[in-house]
């Protein structure tokens, strides 16, 4: 539903982004990480045809990234969304749907069914005097009027609180599960690792990794074994009645197994340690430079 290739964005001799290639199936859902200045919002603008590429080419459910068609495919979240604040959240989403030309009939019935999904109350009470949280659920509703096959999401969970924040998430995978196709980014790599069936990681305006979460793991990690011995040895420390010692490998494992048994004990428990998403995205980091670059 979603195909980048070779896109790339200049201001001038800076290069916001520099070539990037991913494509998005439908129903997937895929995520798009990276520090301040990365590139992740200029990629996403680009995608959502809101930024002219300088080269390379976005396209959206068939249909180039410039074309006006492609927007009645596509509904777009920014991660800072204005509302009008003098209307309530029904009068604005209805708004909204006769820029898409949605019958009125068809309207009501999809914006009363995304309000409940969301679980969205005071539905008409002036978006001004309502939470940060219930405007972004507006938000998000705003761009489902039209009922795009495409979702392009930047920060969605941007400012909010950890019960919303697990909400919009959770909304996300329903999105997900009824057929959309969803890319977002964001700055919570515990939120993409939780909800991306793929994740592309950007640094200086490159895509520096992308592919599942475990196949990240397995090409850029490390895993770790903390083993636990009934036994002390000379590398072990004390944990609880038992004492433990962290290695790198099974062959690691075996030779402290040798060590516990040739003192007369032995090894009683392994634990896999596999680095979270943000720890393979810092030493990423480290290792392609993190210079200043301004916007996303």
């Amino acid at each position: 539903m979603i195909a980048v290739e070779s896109l790339r964005k200049t201001y001038g001799d800076f290069p916001a982004v520099v070539g990037s290639t991913f494509a998005v199936d439908r129903g997937e859902i895929f995520g798009v990480v990276g520090p301040n200045g990365a590139g992740k919002t200029t990629t996403l603008k680009m995608i959502a045809g809101l930024v002219d590429p300088t080269a390379g080419s976005a396209t959206v459910a068939g249909f180039d990234a410039s074309d006006p068609e492609m927007r009645r495919s596509l509904g777009f979240l920014p991660e800072e969304s204005p509302l009008y604040e003098d209307m309530t959240a029904r009068s604005y989403l209805h708004f909204f749907a006769d820029l898409y030309d949605v019958p009125d009939d068809v309207a009501t019935e999809r914006i009363e069914d995304t309000l409940d999904r969301l679980e969205l109350d005071h539905r008409d009470r002036r978006l001004g005097d309502v939470s940060k949280g219930m405007k972004r659920k507006v938000a998000i509703a705003r761009s489902l009027v039209n009922d795009p096959d495409v979702l392009i999401y930047d920060e969605p969970a941007s400012g909010l609180d950890p019960l919303t924040t697990n909400y919009v998430l959770e909304f996300v995978r329903e999105l997900s599960d009824a057929g959309k196709t969803v890319l977002f980014s964001a700055h919570n790599l515990y939120h993409v690792e939780s909800v991306c069936d793929r994740v592309a990681i950007m640094n200086q305006g490159e895509i520096v990794a992308r592919g599942t979460v475990p196949e990240i793991r397995e090409e850029y990690g490390t895993t770790d074994y903390r083993v636990f011995t009934s036994v002390a040895l000379d590398d072990t420390e004390p944990a609880g009645d038992r004492y433990a010692v962290t290695v790198e490998s099974m062959a690691d494992v075996e030779e402290v197994r040798d060590r516990v048994t040739a003192r007369g004990g032995e090894v009683v428990d392994i634990r896999t340690r596999e680095p979270s998403l943000e720890e393979i995205f810092l030493e990423l980091a480290e290792t392609t430079g993190t210079g200043p670059r301004g916007e996303s």
